[in-house]
């Protein structure tokens, strides 16, 4: 969805204790007291099956300013190490991983971690000192298991590709290893491994804290996949050293490992920090720098990047300051450029909606998305929602003595839903009211539908042709196109994920069937689609018999959306109204469920004794008296209807739903576009807020 509105809340909260010990905790709310938040904790990757899933592997982490790592372990924060300006460190979790391949030479290496990381695995090149020589590691994955470790393995060595290039002889590593020695830097201790190396060992650097609190780094061997490895590892190693303890990678212990991945040079590597499951990473830039995360879209962070484990998977948060956070989240679900009312309209909704879902995410209040609100970090703020996120700092909306769950879509087509019609349940200030929306339309270009020399049917931009002035039989206009490689779209607005119907060239001469608005957030139009392109849709989500020969809006809510669609007859079984936007759309979800359905298909036949019947399943097999006069058998794919005013209806020779729908998002609350509208009117935002959640109040602690 297009900027503002990258948004579609379909879930509703429920306020939530926070679970973390030690995380920001909402202020009391004695006597109705505002509740108030100064960090929140925002998941850009968090595993929680069933709610909410967004993974990754690793977390590459770089600032212009110099960084400080602190961990988090047995209940004590401390910092461990500071990294320079314009340095970058990777952090993994500290599991079970497949040793794909191993040379000598890095390109070889480097060879098999790109066939790898194309075949959707999660790789790291990783180099160390074995037999006095660079050795170069493709690891993959981070696995809880060692048992998931081993299918992972088994799935690399039936992968053709993989097995020619790295061979068959791959194992599972882990976290299981010895310990050899103690000392005060991270060189001393690398140095050491080098001995363990030569025995052909491979071998880490670990590192904790000592009694005195001091951190110490030791030298780990093996990094074995079981105990029983270890035990086969111990012999060699007892050759260099006999005082070795048992590493089990339950312990409070960062472990670094020399990472070639991001660069991909052997002259070019990363340290990569492996944390073990129960400790909790933190990274944070000095001087209120920004810390950068790569897998998030390189996007920039101001505050703390923590990372640890949840559900046997990796989790990064973002902790910052609330109103800092309002800065990024604003300035993406409205224009920078709208009035500054409507832009602190949205800034109080969000800040509401943040502080109302509680600790909603086990580590996190809110996660980056629009499943909560959208964050994009630091760089996608702008002077002017921040300023509208200052003018309001502290505002939250209340209903009788409660936050309200200030839920806002991009535009509510003219009138927003009640939530019952689209979530099922009452919500007293959730109620519909007429919104001023129509403003998203302005300066859109109209599109023509058009019928092709080949019988085609699509839409072309009002610019990319001109009115030859002449008319067909039918009266209609006849244009001609004006630029070559020009798009007939299937609808009425450019979307790359869609297929055009053709593409043209200019001088090509076209039937106008009619002209509307490109589709936005106001008004919008898809298909029509057919019957097999509908049960596709439909039979992902529900159970539906085919063929598909009528489906018809049966139940509408106060608003006028759709509350019930019936398909030959049936209502589809969706749990909730809302559903429905996802179940019908073909080639996306639909924009909201205020739409109508067009039953292409559907025409009435009248017989010579007068009497009328509907065929619901399209134009075929009828003969038709053309506005030529000619009689002949339907047999394209459209058969073009003129009614007694001289309108061309384009019916599809077999069934075919169009849906012609208004509004964009869920419909319920605040209307971004129609806050905008009342803005340009002169209404403030204190108004605005009040006039879509009926009955609320404006409240600072």
């Amino acid at each position: 969805m297009n900027k503002p509105f990258r948004r579609a809340m379909s879930t509703l909260l429920i306020v939530m204790v926070l679970l973390a010990a030690g995380t920001s905790q909402l202020a009391p709310t004695a006597q109705a007291a505002v509740p108030t938040l100064d960090n929140i904790r925002v998941a850009l990757f968090v595993n929680l099956p069933g709610k909410y899933t967004s993974l990754t592997k690793t977390a590459t982490l770089s600032s212009s300013s110099a960084m400080n790592l602190s961990v988090t372990a047995s209940k004590q924060t401390t910092q461990w190490l500071s990294f320079p300006e314009n340095d970058q460190l990777r952090l993994a979790m500290n599991d079970y991983k497949v040793k794909v391949f191993e040379a000598t030479q890095f390109n070889q290496a480097k060879q098999v971690y790109d066939a790898v990381k194309a075949a959707g695995g999660s790789p790291f090149l990783i180099s160390l000192s074995k037999k006095n020589t660079a050795t170069y590691q493709v690891l993959e994955g981070g696995y809880s298991a060692h048992s998931e470790a081993t299918t992972a393995l088994n799935k690399w060595k039936g992968n053709a590709t993989i097995s020619k290039a790295a061979g068959t002889s791959m194992i599972v590593a882990g976290p299981h290893s010895l310990s050899s020695g103690s000392y005060a830097t991270k060189s001393e201790a690398l140095k050491a491994a080098a001995s363990f190396g030569a025995q052909g060992l491979d071998t880490a650097v670990g590192m904790k804290l000592n009694s005195s609190g001091k951190l110490e780094f030791t030298v780990l061997v093996g990094l074995a996949g079981t105990e029983a490895e270890l035990e086969l590892v111990k012999t060699a190693a007892s050759k260099v050293s006999s005082k070795l303890s048992t590493v089990k990678g339950n312990e409070d212990m960062l472990v670094m490992r020399v990472d070639h991945s991001v660069d991909g040079a052997a002259n070019s590597s990363d340290e990569l920090y492996l944390y073990n499951p129960g400790m909790v990473v933190s990274v944070k830039a000095e001087a209120n720098g920004y810390v950068s995360v790569a897998e998030r879209s390189e996007r920039s962070y101001r505050g703390t990047i923590e990372a640890g484990a949840l559900n046997n998977q990796m989790y990064i948060v973002n902790e910052l300051p609330l109103e800092q956070y309002l800065y990024s989240v604003v300035a993406i679900e409205m224009f920078p450029s709208w009035p500054i009312e409507a832009l602190k309209a949205q800034a109080v909704a969000a800040r509401t909606y943040a502080l109302y879902g509680g600790n909603g995410f086990t580590v996190a209040h809110v996660v980056d998305t629009t499943t909560s609100q959208a964050y994009y970090g630091v760089h996608s703020e702008h002077q002017n929602t921040t300023a509208a996120v200052d003018a309001t700092k502290g505002e939250v909306l209340m209903y009788n003595g409660r936050l309200v769950e200030t839920l806002f879509s991009s535009s509510a087509g003219g009138r927003t839903a009640d939530a019952k019609e689209i979530w099922g349940n009452e919500v007293a200030y959730l109620k519909s009211v007429v919104s001023p929306d129509a403003i998203s339309e302005a300066g859109l270009h109209n599109w023509y539908r058009v019928v092709l020399p080949n019988g085609k049917v699509g839409y072309i931009r009002e610019d990319l042709v001109k009115d030859t002035g002449m008319k067909n039989a039918a009266g209609r206009p006849i244009l001609q196109s004006n630029t070559d490689g020009t798009n007939i779209r299937r609808n009425a607005l450019i979307q790359s994920n869609v297929s055009p119907i053709e593409v043209i060239n200019s001088g090509v001469q076209l039937v106008a069937l009619e002209k509307i608005i490109q589709s936005n957030a106001m008004t919008w139009r898809r298909g029509p689609y057919t019957s097999e392109e509908m049960l596709k849709a439909i039979g992902a989500r529900l159970s539906i018999t085919s063929p598909i020969t009528t489906m018809e809006v049966t139940k509408k809510g106060p608003s006028g959306r759709a509350t019930e669609v019936s398909v030959n007859g049936k209502p589809l079984a969706v749990a909730k109204p809302v559903d429905l936007r996802g179940v019908l759309g073909v080639d996306g979800t639909l924009q909201s469920t205020y739409f109508s359905i067009e039953q292409t298909g559907q025409v009435v036949v009248l017989g010579a004794s007068s009497n009328k019947r509907t065929k619901q399943d399209g134009a075929s097999g009828l003969q038709v008296l053309g506005a030529n006069g000619q009689s002949s058998k339907a047999s394209s794919d459209y058969l073009f209807v003129l009614d007694g005013k001289g309108n061309v209806r384009a019916a599809t020779a077999e069934a075919g739903f169009q849906f012609d729908g208004t509004g964009n998002g869920h419909g319920v609350g605040l209307s971004q576009y129609g806050a905008y509208g009342l803005a340009k009117e002169g209404y403030d935002y204190q108004y605005i807020l009040k006039y879509y959640y009926a009955g609320s109040t404006i409240a600072k602690d």
